[in-house]
């Protein structure tokens, strides 16, 4: 049973899903290996992810496992209605469209849940969050969930610190092959696809203010040098802020880097970075957009109580007329502007190859192992086993140790 806008979209959901799928190889070996092994047989498997033609993909991976899938959207604005049309078609079970309103989102989240998963997959906690606080007849029923995302295992930590987390969870955010690609390859050209083509503005000239420099941030700010930007990176950590600067950028606190921007993007996962009188200090013309997870990164009632009007100009493009005459440029709501945006795509088929790998791989560690509550990394065995099925998809050969230097490495007597 599947729930979504429009199942005329089916066919051209299903050939953009075919299109990744030749673009994501490890993903397919593994979709393969399922097929002959069905680890997930008679098991039932929920997601809360961007609904998208590579997360459908990820989908398809889990039931040639043999699992029974339902799957929605973390986003109210990241769903494409074609992927989750072409999704229904294939056999997965859907639940979600773009633009749905607060309470169709969690609604959707609910029909997931009926579903009694064994196994959850999310991106930003806010099924695992439902579960234990509306659902909590199901918890003994999931072995464990993974989570996808850099907020959504901040939000996890702090439940399991608080003794509220009442399962086993993977944080496969905190893969090598997740945070070192995704969030760092992956959020920095999908941030600039999304921008450059919603806005149609040039990015070489222009002052580009990063606000955050943790792997997404570093992203940014090196696909907007590469594009020519001249950039500004703010921080609260003092030895990221360090990074920074020895990377290139200039530092500076966030009310002195409002002055200079054209562009800001706010990539930290926390409330309110850009707020209150950082709007009265900026520059007239100057586009905000969001790659953090939530859309509290800019406070959108702090913009709108300083404007006199508000007025969609583009696709996903606001502008606030200030009460001086000044224009700001808000991109996509606030959301995380490379999925939430109209013309937002998401991260390339060959980075999610990766992520999705490990989300696949970490499922069935935990249908597999008798894992203990708490948030704990993905293993890194999985994490090597992704990296070398991705080289070898790549043609790439790499050196293996010699027995001589495998004894070496193991023997602390041998020195000057």
């Amino acid at each position: 049973m599947s729930k979504v806008r429009d199942m005329n979209l089916a066919n051209e959901g299903i050939r953009k899903i075919k299109w990744v799928q030749k673009h994501m190889p490890v993903l397919e070996h593994i979709k393969k290996e399922f097929e002959k092994t069905k680890p997930f047989e008679g098991i039932t498997i929920g997601s809360c992810l961007h609904l998208e033609p590579k997360t459908i993909n990820l989908g398809l991976t889990l039931q040639a496992g043999g699992a029974e899938v339902a799957m929605t959207g973390c986003n109210p604005l990241s769903t494409h209605d074609d992927a989750t049309a072409g999704g229904a078609a294939l056999g997965l079970n859907m639940y979600g469209w773009r633009e749905e309103t607060e309470e169709e989102y969690y609604e959707t989240i609910n029909d997931v849940l009926d579903y009694k998963p064994d196994i959850i997959i999310d991106d930003g906690a806010d099924m695992i969050l439902v579960l234990h606080q509306e659902r909590k007849e199901l918890l003994n029923k999931v072995m464990g969930a993974c989570e996808e995302t850099t907020t959504g295992v901040h939000r996890l930590e702090a439940m399991h610190a608080d003794g509220a987390l009442k399962i086993p969870l993977i944080a496969v955010n905190d893969a090598y092959t997740k945070y070192l690609f995704d969030n760092r390859y992956g959020t920095g050209q999908s941030t600039f696809d999304a921008i450059m083509g919603t806005t149609n503005m040039l990015i070489a000239g222009k002052t580009v203010a990063v606000c955050g420099y943790g792997w997404c941030g570093r992203g940014v700010a090196t696909r907007a040098a590469g594009l020519g930007a001249n950039v500004i990176v703010t921080e609260v950590d003092a030895i990221r802020a360090l990074e920074a600067r020895m990377d290139g950028y200039r530092v500076m606190p966030t009310s002195e880097a409002v002055k200079y921007a054209d562009l800001m993007i706010t990539v930290t996962g926390n409330i309110n970075v850009i707020s209150g009188d950082d709007f009265k200090n900026m520059k007239d013309g100057c586009m905000l957009a969001n790659s953090g997870h939530f859309n509290v990164e800019i406070n959108r009632v702090d913009l709108e109580n300083q404007s006199v009007s508000v007025e969609d100009v583009r696709e996903s493009v606001e502008e606030f007329t200030m009460k001086d005459g000044r224009k700001i440029y808000l991109l996509a709501d606030g959301r995380l502007v490379n999925l939430a945006a109209e013309r937002g795509q998401g991260h390339p088929a060959e980075i999610m190859d990766l992520s999705f790998a490990a989300q696949a791989l970490s499922a069935k560690f935990i249908l597999e192992n008798d894992l203990d509550v708490g948030v704990m990394k993905s293993p890194d065995e999985l994490d090597y086993e992704i990296a070398g099925l991705k080289l070898k998809a790549m043609g790439i050969e790499i050196d293996n140790l010699s027995d001589r230097q495998n004894e070496y490495l193991n023997d602390w007597q041998e020195g000057t």
